[in-house]
């Protein structure tokens, strides 16, 4: 254990301030540790593994993939596999004539939506400028340009770091939002904001507004207000400007929809990043859609070379991978799916009155349960003496919020669902 211990420390990878457990086995939902016990994942890993451990439609996908070749760029040989998966994901996301560009994780994936957008509306319109607009409560991603202007700067605290990039409106939720402190809450003419963000810009320089749907882990769940999604698209196509929609956290199924967008009409996106569900946990990669009425742009005599993909970028097992995932989705009872999503929100919205819990919010299979600032690792403690881990949020107004993102694989039975939040329950009893 002291040579394990000594090996971690030179292994440069985010940690938590909890001892971890070694993990000899997995099934579905679950986890099994060396010391014979059993510990249920409810927080899909870190948001990706959707359809859990150890999926034989994922493996078979694999297999089937090996006995061809494991490598082939595009560019050389025939990308049919590649091919396969661009079609069965767009009829997925019920975008069935969408254009994509395939990329390694999510991070690379708002890059590539980025170069995209500011090609299609310099060919377009004419811009100069390609300013990225984001609201002050999202995170897009670990490079240097997605933490720059994400409003999530706890993994980027130093301004100077920052490259005079920065969020550029209030998201429309109360912790970052003033507007909602002055006698009523957020509602959709907060995209008010947007539109003065652009003004203050100018049109001619913004080529798009990037904006989660949903809001992921930097916050924990907010959801937007009704109506809000549509005026934002509804600005951005007055002024010439595309919209964005990162949905690496939340896209299939994980709010309850293909797209979490499809919770509200009229707020379309141009471009449609997806990255964690699509992988499943099992590989990294990323997926830039972009509707097929703006695409062709690309392709134009005057349009800038396509941004880089990346080496790994439409690698076969990649695909193979998330035609798998695909399969094990698509197999899902929706109708058995959906009420245990309900059943999930329930028993977590039943937490509100319990002391160390200030609120509870999401969608689908995807919660944020806010709890009494301090509290958030000894609740995390708790709950993994009950046998269920959680991923931890921190990031929303000051001071600043805390709780845990419950979002349990999509795949998990009624029986899961039921011990996670009887584990939780639990866990904020010896709280309170």
């Amino acid at each position: 254990m002291d040579q394990y211990l000594s090996h971690r420390r030179r292994l440069l990878t985010s940690s938590r301030p909890l001892p971890d457990f070694e993990v000899v086995g997995s099934d579905g939902a679950w986890l099994h540790r060396a010391d014979g016990q059993r510990i249920l994942d409810g927080s899909s890993g870190l948001l990706c593994a959707n359809v859990g451990q150890g999926s034989p439609m994922v493996l078979a996908r694999i297999e089937q993939q090996m006995t061809r070749y494991s490598f082939g760029g595009a560019a050389v040989v025939q990308p049919r596999v590649q091919l396969e998966l661009m079609e069965r994901l767009c009829r997925a996301v019920g975008r069935p004539e969408d254009y994509v560009a395939l990329t390694t994780c999510g991070t690379l994936g708002v890059e590539v939506a980025v170069g995209l957008a500011r090609n299609i509306t310099r060919v377009r319109d004419g811009k100069t400028r390609g300013d990225i607009l984001t609201s002050n409560l999202s995170y897009h991603g670990n490079s240097v340009f997605t933490l720059g202007i994400a409003g999530n700067q706890i993994r980027n605290p130093r301004p100077e770091d920052r490259y005079g990039l920065g969020p550029a409106f209030p998201a429309p939720y109360p912790p970052t939002h003033g507007h909602a402190h002055e006698g009523h809450g957020c509602d959709a003419s907060c995209a008010d904001e947007v539109a003065r963000a652009i003004d203050s810009r100018g049109a001619q320089n913004v080529a798009a507004v990037l904006i989660e749907p949903v809001n992921g882990s930097t916050g924990g769940a907010f959801v937007p207000p009704g109506g809000y999604l549509r005026r934002v698209s509804e600005i951005c196509r007055e002024r010439g400007v595309l919209v964005i929609h990162d949905e690496v956290l939340t896209g299939l199924w994980r709010t309850g929809t293909p797209l979490a967008s499809q919770h509200w009409d009229g707020c379309e996106p141009d471009l449609v990043i997806l990255s964690k569900g699509l992988g499943g946990g099992y590989v990294g990669v990323g997926a830039v859609l972009v509707s097929p009425e703006i695409a062709p742009l690309l392709r134009h005599r005057d349009a800038d070379p396509l941004p880089a993909m990346g080496t790994m970028a439409a690698h076969p097992l990649q695909a193979a991978v998330c035609l798998g995932v695909l399969n094990e989705l698509e197999s899902l009872d929706f109708g058995a799916f959906t009420a245990r999503g309900e059943r999930l929100g329930r028993a977590l919205r039943s937490l509100t009155g319990w002391e160390p819990v200030r609120d509870v919010r999401g969608i689908g299979h995807l919660y944020g349960v806010e709890v009494t600032p301090g509290l958030l690792w000894p609740l995390m403690q708790e709950c993994e003496r009950r046998g269920v881990f959680f991923y931890p949020f921190t990031g929303a107004g000051e001071p600043r919020s805390e709780g845990l993102v419950v979002a349990p694989p999509l795949t998990s039975s009624a029986e899961d669902i039921d011990a996670l939040t009887m584990a939780l329950t639990d866990a904020v009893a010896a709280l309170s």
